[in-house]
């Protein structure tokens, strides 16, 4: 038996747990990354710890949802407080932090778009999205078709996955007759030759509107003015894609023509949100409005389950959609709505919006100081504390996830040094051919941290490079 656990009372040895997860344990519902998968311990500020009492510096934070770092005491106060006075509650009765949440959020959006909005709850990303489109439908008369964009990604379950445009979500789970239509997205790094990013933008959203241009482009009516698409699903940095940043122009061009055909613009935000990229929303660096915008992950530090969404007061009084539309029994659970409205009072309070991008900054320089350094790091991007590494052979172009696996476990391992001391790194594994490192790190990440993180990624590469 092992006894690093401070808190539990019977600590499981690491080969006994693992081996009951390979008899007991749908594979499923996780993903493992590494042989034998790894367990982790204790968690604290940007840091997991593993049986062995060896630090590993995060660099993901569980996909974005633990935005303000591991046992934040504020966001654990918040929860131990919220547990002693009304821990559930079933959710057709009301509660005060439910109301508080809904019209923080509200108010925010009312001020940055200038709409009058409404709140949802779910307790998940994909679930929010499954809400998303049964608002759509329901505002647009029943059309059921969508568009997304290649590259993104927005869940797992049924619906979700209809708009995610990879078909390995969808392979094995029978013929979806309402897939959505996957545009290009504007990929900076690999963009045709000959275009600067710019044009590259300009051309995916000029191959959009073509398909207005006449009835037999294939979604337009012009008799009628109808679209048989009824809205574009949009990440505004793709996550899951590899944190790919388009150029700022962009969203306006896909928005005139989004508002000349009469589609919505619903902006997933789940991990993407909470301050991740230097605003609350990702979608406030492109300067448009949208009609919906879904949210979760990092609203309550990775500490309770729950989502949700803000859409258009048109789309969702209780007129057009009424009690009952959608329902979840853990929705706007007081636990979550505690903690949702505490990280959204926190983060104004703190000021993310100033600290995040100057910290960004900071790790964009040390990456682009580590290409010079590596040249197998073809692209290094950002925008804010969401940044992109990507892997590549020699050559600085070809995709070479086989270098990038190799860094994952030497990450993973725990074998690195720093000071004398055995250190691990977890990353995160991304982008279309996946070999892109995707960095989503705490948000109160130091300076200090951030050049450790540098010092240990070069450690890292080197090993990998070596075999």
């Amino acid at each position: 038996m092992n006894v690093f656990d401070k808190n539990a009372s019977v600590v499981i040895d690491d080969a006994e747990l693992l081996a009951d997860e390979a008899k007991y344990s749908s594979f499923g519902d996780t993903v493992h990354y590494v042989n034998p998968p790894k367990i982790f311990r204790h968690g604290e500020g940007s840091y997991m710890f593993d049986t062995a009492g060896t630090p590993f510096l995060d660099l993901q934070m569980w996909y974005s949802a633990v935005n303000f770092g591991y046992g934040n005491k504020r966001l654990n106060d918040t929860l131990k407080r919220q547990i002693d006075l009304l821990p559930q509650v079933a959710s057709q009765y009301l509660h005060q932090t439910r109301i508080e949440l809904a019209k923080t959020v509200a108010r925010d959006a009312k001020k940055k778009f200038g709409l009058d909005g409404r709140v949802h709850f779910n307790v998940g990303g994909a679930q929010a999205i499954e809400d998303s489109l049964k608002l759509v439908r329901n505002y647009k008369n029943g059309k059921s078709l969508m568009f997304a964009f290649e590259g993104g990604y927005h869940g797992r379950t049924l619906g979700a996955s209809s708009i995610t445009s990879s078909y390995r979500y969808r392979r094995r789970f029978g013929h979806f007759g309402e897939r959505a239509m996957f545009l290009p997205f504007p990929y900076p790094f690999r963009r045709p030759k000959g275009m600067t990013p710019e044009e590259y933008s300009d051309s995916c959203v000029n191959q959009f509107a073509r398909l207005f241009e006449t009835e037999y482009n294939g979604v337009w009516d012009p008799k009628t003015n109808q679209c048989e698409y009824a809205a574009f699903y949009v990440e505004p940095i793709q996550g899951t894609g590899g944190y790919v940043v388009p150029p700022m122009g962009f969203f306006k061009g896909l928005k005139k023509v989004l508002d000349q055909y009469g589609i919505l613009l619903v902006v997933d935000e789940i991990q993407m949100g909470f301050w991740r990229t230097g605003k609350l929303w990702s979608i406030e660096h492109f300067g448009v409005t949208p009609d919906v915008v879904v949210f979760g992950k990092a609203l309550t530090n990775g500490l309770n389950p729950l989502s949700g969404l803000w859409a258009r007061e048109e789309m969702i009084n209780p007129t057009i959609f009424p009690p009952g539309s959608t329902h979840s029994t853990f929705n706007s659970n007081p636990l979550g709505t505690a903690l949702g409205l505490e990280v959204i009072k926190m983060g104004y309070e703190l000021d993310y919006e100033k600290t995040v991008p100057v910290k960004g900054a900071h790790f964009l320089e040390g990456l682009r100081e580590l290409q010079k350094k590596h040249k197998e790091i073809g692209d290094v991007d950002g925008l804010g504390l969401a940044l992109r590494a990507e892997i590549c052979t020699e050559d600085g172009f070809t995709p070479n996830k086989a270098l990038l696996d190799k860094m994952v476990d030497i990450g993973l391992a725990g074998d690195l040094t720093h000071n004398g001391k055995k250190i691990g790194l977890v990353l995160d594994v991304g982008g279309w051919y996946k070999n892109v490192i995707t960095f989503a790190p705490s948000l109160d990440i130091t300076h200090e941290e951030i050049d450790l993180a540098i010092s240990l990624l070069d450690q890292l590469l080197t090993k990998a490079k070596k075999g």
